[in-house]
């Protein structure tokens, strides 16, 4: 076998890793990392020197802040406003790229982490509606940074910033048709074509903090796979460092311009990953009380408590994020199914079933669920009613999730569930 037939075996070998992958480049908004706050703004005059340099526009600043505070649409007008004015720069339509995908993601409940915690969720063949011009545009400003950057390093192969700009696109692109499409073949191709430019950059300036997170992820990421594939994959030339990858995020982390959020959620989820999740809890903790008013670190920090086996507190905890996000003009589009969904599995833990369907009924009763996750809550509120002897109400809800929709695997459980009754085993 040539050492090119090696490397793509090999990558098909470990597609069905990518989305662990994809999940850790999009999570910003979810979750945040094992870190100090933020680096301070304005940056100083040698932090200035090695980041690009677009990121010290003022504007670019303004707008990651409705960024960070899930102001999708305030960031996409900031973001759309810095694309106007430099309309050749790759970063600019690297802003508006992450913008963008994560307004979909959010729109199509593909935010939360809970819902990343099983493989099977994530290698399932659920469909998702996206959003045919949201789609367009994605594909669109994708193609203008990558060719913008190619055109720059055709005339400088050692261009720094640019460099950094395509792989920022390319991971970006990469985990949106991973999550989205389940193109983790694909995904995974332009994941490491990201981090060979990042990794060059690095070569070029090791100062340059930012391009550390992708490296840095997919570091921590070769290392966890298991050892066979492992081996495989170092064969092909891709190694990984547990240790170095979580030192490489950590300091994007701390001294990250645009990737220090990215970053430092990487550094949670992979803590998450190795089970330190009162680490995690404290650090999520920390952000959810500078950016009050992001929904998705609030959630997060009780999805953390959950897994951490903390029932009723985070159960708690998410009873409080439902309540604020009732709260008029608390959250921006607080997409409130998360929180109910989540709590329904807190209770479910604590064997608290009868209250686990309402916390199910009521994800999949918000106006702005997906159709895939209201089947998933129809199919587990089904479940929690058969246990508790609600016969016919189990059948109500599996009728509505048996036929139609985004998710076939939920369509069948429930056309089972409509022939025997869930007995949690």
């Amino acid at each position: 076998m040539t050492l090119p037939e090696l490397k793509l075996w090999v990558m098909k070998s470990v597609g069905r890793f990518l989305p662990q992958l994809a999940l850790v480049l999009l999570a910003a908004l979810v979750i945040t990392g094992n870190a100090s706050a933020q680096p301070p703004w304005p940056p100083s005059a040698e932090a200035a020197k090695h980041t690009y340099p677009l990121n010290l526009d003022p504007q670019v600043h303004e707008a990651f802040e409705h960024f960070y505070n899930l102001d999708y649409e305030g960031a996409v007008k900031g973001f759309e406003a810095v694309h106007a004015a430099h309309p050749h720069d790759p970063m600019a339509a690297d802003y508006l790229l992450i913008t963008i995908i994560f307004r979909e993601l959010y729109h199509l409940d593909l935010l939360d982490t809970t819902l990343y915690a099983h493989e099977g969720f994530l290698t399932s063949k659920r469909l998702v509606q996206e959003d045919p011009q949201a789609r367009a545009r994605i594909e669109q400003l994708h193609q203008e940074a990558v060719s913008e950057c190619d055109a720059v390093l055709k005339n400088n192969p050692n261009d720094v910033n640019a460099l950094f700009a395509r792989g920022w696109a390319r991971a970006m692109h990469a985990a949106y048709i991973g999550m989205v499409d389940h193109s983790f073949v694909g995904g995974l191709h332009q994941a490491l074509q990201a981090k060979n430019d990042n990794q060059r950059a690095l070569e070029l300036d090791p100062q340059y903090v930012d391009a550390k997170m992708i490296v840095g992820i997919q570091m921590f990421s070769v290392a966890s796979l298991p050892g066979p594939l492992r081996i495989l994959v170092g064969m092909a030339g891709i190694g990984g460092s547990k240790s170095k990858g979580l030192e490489y995020l950590a300091e994007a982390g701390k001294s990250g311009l645009i990737t220090s959020v990215e970053s430092r959620t990487a550094m949670c989820l992979f803590l998450r990953h190795d089970g330190r999740y009162n680490e995690a809890i404290t650090v999520a903790h920390e952000l959810s009380t500078e950016y009050p008013h992001d929904y998705l670190f609030r959630l997060e920090e009780a999805n953390l408590m959950k897994d951490a086996g903390k029932g009723m507190a985070a159960v708690n905890e998410y009873k409080r994020v439902i309540a604020d996000g009732k709260r008029e003009g608390y959250f921006v589009d607080p997409r409130l199914q998360l929180a109910y969904f989540g709590e329904a599995e807190g209770l479910r833990g604590q064997n608290l079933f009868a209250d686990a369907a309402q916390a199910y009924i009521d994800a999949e009763l918000q106006p702005t669920c997906s159709d895939w996750m209201k089947r998933r809550a129809e199919v587990n509120a089904g479940e929690m009613l058969d246990i508790t002897g609600q016969r016919a109400r189990a059948v109500a809800q599996y009728q509505l999730a048996a036929y139609g929709g985004e998710d076939p695997q939920q369509n069948q459980l429930a056309q089972n569930y409509l022939k025997s009754p869930y007995t949690g085993r």
